[in-house]
């Protein structure tokens, strides 16, 4: 079937699927507000939501607010941080995004992505996963590692920078669909399309996938 559709008619037809296959599919990250959720989403960099939502209830409940954790000491949010790796980076970009907040924008995350994307740590992923969680506005679509990978099994772009990434995706779906690209991709990467070995004979999408075609049978039935 691949073959007889267009890249916006594979794109399409692929998140119509995965609607049905996870309707469910929203972020993983606990957080109550803008701030908990932007902390979050920087300390998820390069580790597991799980891992985050086991660290952000402490570090939450010792600096509620980003005035509160502007000035502290770097060795006590690191020793928080530490499990989500990369403590050293992720307790710098956090304090600094703190302080920006606290000094520029009166103690509020700002709601666009021009202001969001002047803060330390955060990059178009991060801003847009913020913007749409916390002020509901969609400007893009959050391309994270499944996003990335999904995106080029099933043929939707040949890029391979995110930013690039999200403009193909952004160019083939409808504006309605971008907020739910990164969460139903995200499931199904979890549970099907794993980096390391995909289970294509399993998969619902793979009647429209090239990759899935470029597999050997018996890899796919494992």
């Amino acid at each position: 079937m691949t073959a007889l559709m267009t890249t916006r008619e594979r794109a399409c037809e692929a998140m119509r699927r995965l609607g049905e296959m996870y309707p469910q599919a929203h972020i993983a990250l606990d957080y109550d507000d803008p701030w908990h959720l932007l902390v979050a989403v920087i300390l998820s960099a390069q580790t597991t939501d799980v891992g985050v939502n086991r660290v952000t209830p402490h570090l939450f409940e010792r600096f509620p607010n980003p005035q509160d954790l502007a000035g502290v000491d770097v060795t006590e949010v690191e020793g928080i941080v530490r499990p989500t790796g990369f403590y050293h980076n992720k307790t710098k970009s956090i304090m600094a995004a703190a302080r920006m907040v606290t000094t520029e924008f009166d103690g509020r995350v700002p709601d666009t992505m021009e202001d969001l994307m002047r803060l330390p740590g955060v990059a178009r992923k991060t801003a847009n996963i913020v913007i749409s969680n916390a002020y509901g506005k969609v400007e893009g679509i959050a391309v994270d590692t499944h996003v990335f990978r999904l995106a080029h099994r099933l043929g939707l772009t040949e890029e391979h920078d995110p930013d690039k990434v999200e403009r193909d995706l952004c160019a083939l779906l409808p504006k309605d669909q971008w907020f739910h690209v990164n969460y139903r991709f995200i499931d199904h990467g979890r549970a099907v399309c794993t980096a390391k070995r995909p289970a294509c004979g399993a998969c619902k999408l793979s009647d429209i996938c090239p990759s899935a075609f470029q597999v050997p049978k018996w890899r796919q039935e494992l």
